[in-house]
């Protein structure tokens, strides 16, 4: 066994080659080493998000799901939707927010591992195998970690919930070397088997019996059906870029709503650090949030993406923002935690990997014997039978998921995305005008003062949060014009941990990792 290593990166570089960005350091070096070796973007994610199931539990994992969004060096791109789906038979009643009646969903993500890799393969002559992908989680479950201060800060905030969450408290811990022994035996089954052993071999039937003896409604059948979907990502325009996102179930439809907004609006005229920039950004968020209840898996649900990007309806919506008055705003809160991932090759081939298990924790169900912790995303269907995202067998719930990409003259520029549900949508606003408007780098931008509309994990109130060093007088401004103000601390865990990858029209390749995370952004 060789000793857990305990070191940082930096949390900013650039190059010329190829770049990695996740929100923790080993899983950025797991994903550097693919690189290294003339692995592409695609494979170089893989093996970041397998270590990243090891190194972030309380933000991913096995058992939850992976929303990619990737594209070659001409910007030709595809999304692929590794979101489970409900289970054949819904049980009557409300779905809880954990435990194992919250476990209504199947886990996509090892799935979408065997689609995206037959792209790498088809398109981008891919040549990484599985188990060599899978080498570095396996030997960090193995060997152990030490824990994260985001690990560290989600398990004491949870510390009164964790001792009626089955199996959790003798897997996790709150400090010092984590070790996940019956995840590496997992990992390595998948490893020798194939990504079918997760949903259809001897490993199957033990995560069908760990489920069924929680209490989970799903079954060994709907873990059979687990089908990542390939779709067309969804385009908007902003400035000179064309921004793209996740089509429904995920939210990307409301990240290029914002985005649509703020196209209208003079952004430029207002500097990062006057109210009006932020007032302007927190409007066109409550425009776009407006829309969210209609996003529903298109399988179920009428697909409203066409409608809710038009450009009329978008012009309408800047139009009728308030300068200097903000909307009243008491909306639904959707919680949720996830993670980053973001790579660029030495090709220009570039990917964007949103992972995650709903909450943070997820469903807090430990399966069996197999060390994976369980997503809870069937929280996030509604039970109003007249919503069209009430739960359905084989439905996909909304979702947060949207990792994103930006073009420019066509070829990626761009490439991010962000850990923390409803904010996910409002970091990566603020973090494109900062980007596009007002050119920033990615360290500048995403050390920039956060904002968050609406409840929190720690907030119940529909109040606007904005960290500290935005400063006395910007939070001033803001509540004179009706913004009701709750400050929360500088680089707050609350204000999402996202990641950044710019690509110059030089070549150049600078990027970064949050500062609110224990992250790694490696060039090479």
């Amino acid at each position: 066994m060789s000793n857990p290593v305990t070191q940082n990166t930096r949390a900013d570089t650039s190059s010329r080659g190829a770049m990695i960005v996740t929100p923790h350091w080993l899983a950025s070096e797991a994903g550097a080493k693919v690189l290294r070796r003339g692995g592409n973007a695609i494979e170089a994610l893989v093996a970041a998000g397998a270590a990243l199931s090891v190194t972030y539990p309380h933000f991913c994992g096995l058992g939850g799901d992976g929303v990619w969004l990737v594209a070659d060096e001409t910007g030709k791109a595809q999304t692929f939707l590794g979101i489970g789906q409900a289970a054949g038979i819904i049980p009557d009643g409300d779905i809880p927010l954990r435990g194992a009646r919250s476990t209504l969903t199947s886990a996509c993500l090892v799935d979408s591992w065997e689609k995206v890799l037959a792209h790498s393969v088809a398109q981008w002559a891919g040549s990484e195998s599985l188990p060599s992908l899978l080498d570095d989680a396996i030997a960090l479950a193995d060997d152990g970690f030490e824990v994260s201060r985001s690990h560290a800060f989600w398990y004491e905030f949870r510390c009164s919930e964790l001792g009626g969450w089955p199996g959790f408290t003798n897997l996790f811990q709150a400090k010092g070397i984590q070790r996940q022994l019956a995840l590496s035996k997992t990992l390595e089954a998948i490893a020798r088997h194939g990504i079918r052993e997760f949903y259809e071999g001897a490993l199957a039937r033990r995560i069908a019996i760990g489920l069924a003896e929680a209490g989970s409604p799903l079954s060994a059948a709907d873990l059979a059906a687990t089908r990542t979907d390939i779709a067309t990502p969804l385009r908007q325009t902003y400035r000179d870029t064309t921004l793209l996102a996740p089509p429904p179930p995920t939210q990307g439809i409301t990240t290029l709503g914002i985005m649509g907004v703020l196209d209208h609006l003079p952004m430029t005229d207002f500097p990062p650090d006057n109210a009006g920039f932020y007032h302007r950004l927190v409007e066109a968020v409550k425009q776009a949030f407006l829309d969210r209840h209609a996003i529903a898996d298109p399988r179920f649900a009428t697909d409203v993406s066409q409608e809710l990007l038009d450009p009329l309806r978008l012009a309408a919506k800047a139009a009728a923002i308030d300068p200097g008055r903000a909307l009243a705003w008491p909306q639904p809160y959707r919680h949720g935690d996830t993670a980053l991932l973001a790579a660029v090759d030495s090709k220009g081939r570039c990917a964007s990997l949103l992972q995650s298990l709903y909450f943070d924790w997820g469903s807090g169900v430990v399966v069996g014997d197999t060390g994976i912790l369980w997503q809870n995303r069937g929280a996030a269907f509604s039970t109003d039978p007249a919503s069209p995202n009430v739960a359905s067998p084989g439905k996909r719930p909304f979702y947060t998921l949207n990792p994103g990409l930006a073009l420019k003259n066509g070829r990626p520029h761009l490439v991010y995305g962000t850990q923390g549900a409803d904010g996910q949508p409002q970091t990566l606003s603020l973090l494109l005008s900062l980007l596009i408007d007002h050119g920033l780098d990615p360290a500048a931008a995403l050390s920039r003062p956060r904002f968050l509309l609406g409840r929190t994990f720690s907030d119940s109130r529909d109040s606007l949060k904005i960290e500290e060093n935005a400063g006395s007088e910007i939070v001033t401004a803001l509540a004179a014009m009706g913004h009701e103000i709750s400050t929360i601390d500088s680089f707050s865990p609350l204000g999402g941990q996202a990641g950044v990858i710019r690509i110059g029209q030089d070549g150049m390749i600078d990027g970064a990792h949050d500062p609110r995370s224990d992250g790694g952004a490696i060039s090479l």
